[in-house]
């Protein structure tokens, strides 16, 4: 299949298809705006519902002779020196859960790293797949997660031999980043596959001066949210494959049995437009985003009681093994006030909506979108929080256990607790019990406890005093935590 970067199939196929001036009498039931709503076509634009069509029968025949999005992920592919690119719109919850059912199936082990997003757990609970675990390196000074090293996945698949494979997040939300090389070569010396859930780093290969993207690295799958830091719209994502430990017709087929079987045009011309304005600029316009998060990330440490985590924060012996500077990541413990509360006031107060809040930390992601208009309000809000803080009532307090103490014991398999009778107990009493339900501060969205996880007395108190400092616990069965659901005692296997 030709190469041509200059081009753009989705996009080219939608321009054609109003030049044609093609008239549906198939879903969607908008018929191109004209039955949508006034005021939703008000308040969107027709555009939107101009670009939303279907796919097949649609944008393509409804044989896809024209090879539209075949064409399109083959130049996505080649963009990133991928062998194979499939294209979903249900996000990268959706890719993760197909490139883990590629490797593994149930009660086969995958090993993967306990600071796995919650879509990975969700997984598990649908597949069967029995995890084992893979510790994080805690920094137990910023209490904070980073990738695990080579040598944990190498400890953990001596002991597990029979492991199918590894899964590895990396870049995490707050830009520590694995040694995806090393990792790969623990898993290709025993001819199993490792994949990597990228989902923060769709513009890593555009830069050199960027942390390496997992391709390069020698991952076997690559999982990609174009919407994180590309100019994808939400729910685009991609996955990626090469090499020939996992077939791609295998990854299609599982990634089928999750996908929808009506894919949103919309995402899939903003993926591909995405691809191809990275390909042509990609190198200018993140060249013009790293100077920017350099002045920005200056800028920050000059504010009293703001601290920038950088590489000599992040990156060290135990630490991550590389650094994405795009999150500015800013600790406030110099202001005496949380992230939830420094979050709150921005959004009230200035009308700026930060990314990651956290106890101690607010993140401002920097894009190729972002120019010196947008970043000196950025700094302009910040330094009034600054001046705003001392005023601020006290920061509550937020327990976060020891690294030793936030580890859990994997007492059941995830789907059989959440599947498994269950019953909710008063908070007071869940300590010693087998969860059945996530729990999951957002963001990052990493579960603190998961379903088959025995619950200890430290992870308890962080999760209760965190929401009464104003941590966000949205997969809770109890909003307000006064009960959390576990196995039912007689499924218990420790009672």
């Amino acid at each position: 299949m030709t190469v041509d970067h200059h081009r753009a199939p989705v996009l080219e196929a939608l321009v054609d298809y109003h030049r044609r001036g093609q008239l549906a009498f198939s879903p969607p039931g908008h018929k191109q705006a004209r039955g949508a709503d006034p005021s939703v076509r008000e308040a969107l634009g027709d555009a939107v519902f101009l670009g939303d069509m279907l796919a097949s029968g649609g944008l393509d025949d409804r044989l896809t002779r024209g090879q539209v999005l075949e064409r399109a992920e083959h130049l996505m592919a080649d963009a990133v020196h991928a062998d194979h690119t499939f294209f979903t719109t249900c996000g990268s919850s959706l890719s993760v859960k197909a490139a883990m059912l590629a490797v593994a199936g149930p009660h086969e082990k995958l090993l993967i790293g306990r600071d796995a997003h919650k879509s990975v757990v969700s997984g598990l609970i649908l597949s069967g797949i029995e995890p084992v675990w893979v510790e994080p390196r805690w920094d137990a000074e910023r209490r904070i997660a980073h990738p695990p090293s080579a040598e944990s996945y190498e400890k953990a698949f001596a002991i597990h031999p029979d492991a199918k494979g590894a899964l590895v997040t990396s870049p995490t939300p707050y830009g520590a980043c694995a040694d995806l090389e090393a990792i790969a070569e623990v898993c290709h010396r025993r001819s199993v596959p490792v994949v990597v859930d990228e989902a923060w780093g769709a513009h890593l290969p555009f830069h050199p001066a960027l942390p390496s993207w997992a391709m390069d690295a020698g991952a076997d799958i690559c999982v990609t949210s174009i919407h994180k830091m590309g100019s994808g719209l939400e729910q685009g994502s991609v996955f990626h494959l090469q090499g020939d430990l996992v077939p791609p017709q295998v990854l299609k087929m599982r990634s089928d049995l999750l996908g929808t079987t009506s894919p949103s045009v919309l995402l899939y011309a903003g993926m591909d437009g995405w691809r191809r304005q990275m390909v042509l600029h990609g190198r200018e316009l993140m060249g013009g985003a790293l100077e920017l998060a350099a002045e920005v990330r200056a800028a920050v440490e000059e504010i009293d009681g703001m601290h920038v985590n950088d590489r000599d924060d992040f990156c060290g012996q135990g630490l991550a093994d590389d650094f994405d500077p795009l999150p500015c990541v800013i600790d406030l413990t110099g202001l005496g006030i949380s992230g939830f509360q420094a979050a709150d006031w921005l959004r009230e107060h200035r009308r700026v909506d930060m990314h990651l809040n956290d106890h101690r930390r607010i993140g401002a992601q920097i894009t190729h979108a972002d120019d010196r208009d947008t970043t000196a309000q950025l700094l302009a809000a910040l330094k009034d929080l600054a001046h705003a803080a001392p005023d601020l009532p006290r920061a509550p307090r937020v327990e976060v256990p020891e690294p030793a103490e936030l580890r859990l014991a994997q007492a059941v398999l995830p789907r059989d607790a959440f599947f498994g009778p269950t019953e909710d107990v008063p908070v007071s009493a869940a300590a010693g019990r087998v969860t059945a339900e996530m729990i999951t501060p957002y963001p990052p969205g990493i579960p603190a406890i998961l379903p088959g996880e025995r619950l200890t007395e430290p992870v308890v108190r962080y999760l209760t005093t965190g929401l009464k400092a104003g941590m966000n616990l949205p997969d809770a069965s109890d909003p307000e935590l006064k009960t959390i659901r576990v196995v039912a005692a007689e499924a218990d296997p420790g009672e």
